[in-house]
């Protein structure tokens, strides 16, 4: 029992540690999801594992539309290892800085939050590993350097622990490798 209490202490310890997103309410340049996402994104990214491995790197081609308020985003993995992926989200707006993000493997619905430059996004994900699926949780932060430059880390976890983090670098207009 005590090591329960221990480690639900250590959790509500780092849950109130948190930045807030409002922190970068005054940072330009502005990101307005609808449009950065007016057109083709590529992106690069890599998982690295809490040693600070890299397990995968993966390309992303994003293709954007809009659905009425609905921003949806058709993204293609390619995996270092061969393997592709695909996920559709769509985006709704949810008030003034905020959004509520769907996709087949996002469990339940993401949360965003906008202020300034960045992007806060939360949600657990349905993650297949060899023949398992886990639940884990991705708390994502993505930040907009210029207008055509979007960075997006994000600590993927499970029970409050850290499995690892994925980084990546987001490019409007950007040619196909």
């Amino acid at each position: 029992m005590k090591a329960l209490l221990i480690v639900l202490s250590s959790l509500l310890l780092i849950s109130c540690g948190q930045v807030p997103v409002e922190r970068y309410a005054n940072e330009k340049p502005v990101l307005d999801l609808p449009t950065y996402f007016s057109g083709p994104v590529q992106a690069w990214g890599m998982f690295q594992d809490r040693s600070g491995e890299v397990i995968k790197r993966f390309h992303v081609d994003i293709q954007s539309r809009r659905e009425g308020d609905k921003l949806i985003l058709d993204e293609r993995f390619l995996y270092s290892d061969g393997t592709r992926q695909r996920r559709v989200w769509t985006l709704t707006p949810d008030g003034t800085g905020r959004w509520i993000g769907t996709a087949d493997d996002v469990v339940g619905e993401a949360i965003g939050e906008v202020a300034g430059n960045a992007l806060r996004w939360r949600y657990h994900l349905n993650l297949p590993v060899d023949d398992t699926t886990y639940v884990v949780y991705f708390d994502d932060w993505m930040y907009l350097m210029d207008d055509d430059t979007l960075i997006n880390r994000s600590v993927m976890s499970k029970f409050g622990i850290e499995l690892g983090q994925v980084t990546l670098f987001f490019r409007r207009g950007a040619a196909q490798p």
